[in-house]
């Protein structure tokens, strides 16, 4: 969510139980306009939390005037000081999936691989490759995979341009209330997949400019989304039951729209054997 309402936008997105305590808040707010302006980023969006044992991490997102270009991630962990994550690769992610349990909370701590044996083991350690990853690295592998799996938009908030750069839509007022209860009106705020299997005639009634992304609809599993309304039927939020704890509100014929996730960076595997 943008740093420039995050007041606001906590409430909105609180109806979950998860949110920040006062002195956090008002920390952030001046917090995150330094960051935005030491980093030069055209704009900074609080991405949200991940608990560990011993600490959480507070995570920033800094963007440039693509939307789609790559993301600066940022962490800190007491929302004052804040230290700039490494770009993740598809290693990364790898390695970061062969690991469950916790987050620790310390940046500097080193997981090793138990699932390795000796001779696969003297292979990484032939290859030059490490045979344990720091949690620093786990961190951002766990905030790309959130962003692509639960990371989402409404309907026409972004336009594509001839160039294939990405921007904010102007003319963008929100979606109707009708539109807003349909998981149709919301798309993946990362590079489309589904999209590019859809036939000719398919696509025919798209426009190219708005709907460039994939939308949840067709998402596995089904049910992996909760659609509600809240507020007293002025707010819309979809929470995510495959990565617990990311939530989106988007307030209907208004700009106003964000996600942000509160949890411990584990995803639910047992999602299939609960729907």
């Amino acid at each position: 969510m943008d740093a420039a309402s995050l007041p606001a936008a906590l409430e909105l997105a609180a109806g979950g139980g998860a949110g920040l305590s006062p002195e956090k808040r008002a920390v952030l707010g001046s917090s995150l306009l330094l960051l935005q302006r030491d980093y030069r980023f055209d704009r900074v969006w609080f991405w949200g939390c991940i608990q560990g044992v011993r600490g959480a991490y507070y995570i920033a997102e800094g963007l440039g005037p693509d939307r789609a270009a790559p993301r600066s991630r940022l962490y800190s962990l007491n929302c004052v000081e804040w230290s700039l994550l490494p770009p993740v690769t598809k290693e990364m992610i790898a390695q970061a999936e062969q690991l469950t349990g916790r987050f620790q909370g310390d940046p500097s701590f080193a997981y090793e691989f138990a699932e390795i044996n000796a001779e696969d083991a003297e292979k990484l350690t032939e290859g030059g490759k490490e045979t344990s990853i720091k949690e620093e690295v786990r961190l951002v592998a766990t905030i790309e995979q959130i962003d692509r799996a639960v990371g989402i938009i409404p309907r026409g908030a972004f336009v594509k341009t001839p160039l294939q750069s990405v921007h904010e839509n102007r003319n963008f007022e929100g979606l109707s209330f009708t539109e807003a209860k349909k998981l149709s009106s919301y798309f993946h705020f990362t590079e489309p997949v589904n999209l590019k299997n859809k036939t000719l005639l398919e696509k025919a009634d798209l426009d190219p400019s708005t709907d460039f992304l994939d939308s949840l609809e067709h998402d596995i599993p089904q049910g992996s989304w909760t659609v509600q309304l809240e507020k007293g039927g002025t707010v819309v939020v979809l929470r995510s039951l495959l990565w617990l704890g990311l939530t989106f509100y988007h307030v209907p014929m208004t700009k106003q729209y964000g996600y942000i996730y509160f949890g411990n960076g584990e995803k639910n595997l047992d999602l299939p054997f609960m729907l």
